[in-house]
């Protein structure tokens, strides 16, 4: 490679840092530990997964770290991370993975884990960058991830888009429960309604989660409903139950009250009610 040539696409650029989160790797990870720190997780055992949301980070940020927080006490039991997303600007059918070998942040590169992608596509994924490229709502997660697990983790992310409950909960469940395999899934909840409104429906679709009825849950709820859905329908399979953790707007953050989006944060517990 010549001097000045761009990195090889071997690595997954980032698409969205200096937009949704900052860009100059110092004030990104002084962000980022100051949402952890804020913070104040219930003590509990590593969840299954957690699901999380997917904005700007002045916006969800907060809700994220509710979760992620969940995760410090155990971070020498996490090796691997499964990722489930919705795409919000390329269209797919099914399940996508990467074919790229690293996604980079400001914050440095975290290698895809060529196992975990081979065994995604054993269950149906298909390999595709064109549907990641894009995409902001698993890119947002792994500063997150890179302040609190350090260096020693691979990653798998996986777009979910226009696939069946029963299809996605069966390709979550190739990873969940997995010693050492930590799964997300990225949402946010409602859209463009005034805060109250936006409480209301929030609130109804958090029971939802927690009492496990993914046929309940559509897009007007969920942005990233299909791979939830699959959690769902994945955790009523084997009785493991929701904790909700955090559930706020953007109007109780940073946003306009007048028009906002919802955040959820949700564990799966390890253990039946």
């Amino acid at each position: 490679m010549k001097r000045g040539d761009p990195l090889p696409s071997r690595v997954r650029r980032p698409a969205v840092a200096g937009m949704f989160y900052p860009a100059e790797p110092g004030a990104l990870a002084r962000h980022i530990d100051a949402l952890l720190a804020a913070a104040d997780p219930a003590p509990g055992p590593l969840p299954l997964a957690l699901v999380v949301p997917h904005a700007g980070t002045i916006y969800s940020g907060p809700i994220a770290a509710s979760a992620y927080a969940r995760l410090l006490p155990h971070v020498s039991s996490i090796a691997r991370v499964v990722a489930f997303g919705p795409v919000h600007r390329v269209a797919v059918r099914g399940a996508v993975v990467p074919a790229a070998e690293a996604w980079a942040t400001p914050l440095g590169e975290v290698p895809i884990d060529p196992a975990l992608r081979a065994r995604a596509v054993a269950c149906g994924a298909a390999v595709d960058d064109r549907p990641h490229a894009p995409e902001h709502a698993l890119e947002v997660q792994l500063p997150f991830l890179q302040r609190v697990l350090g260096e020693g983790f691979t990653l798998l992310p996986v777009a979910v888009s226009e696939e069946s409950a029963r299809l996605s909960a069966d390709l979550i469940g190739e990873f969940l429960g997995e010693e050492g395999t930590l799964v997300l899934v990225s949402t946010d909840l409602s859209h463009y309604h005034d805060l109250a409104t936006a409480r209301r429906l929030d609130r109804r679709t958090a029971d939802t989660v927690l009492s496990r009825r993914p046929e309940m849950l559509s897009g007007d709820d969920a942005c990233g409903f299909y791979p939830l859905r699959g959690l769902m329908e994945l955790a009523r399979r084997k009785d493991l139950p929701f904790e909700l953790l955090d559930l706020r707007t953007s109007g109780d953050t940073a946003g306009d009250p007048d028009s906002v989006v919802g955040y959820g944060a949700f564990a799966v517990a390890n253990g039946s009610h």
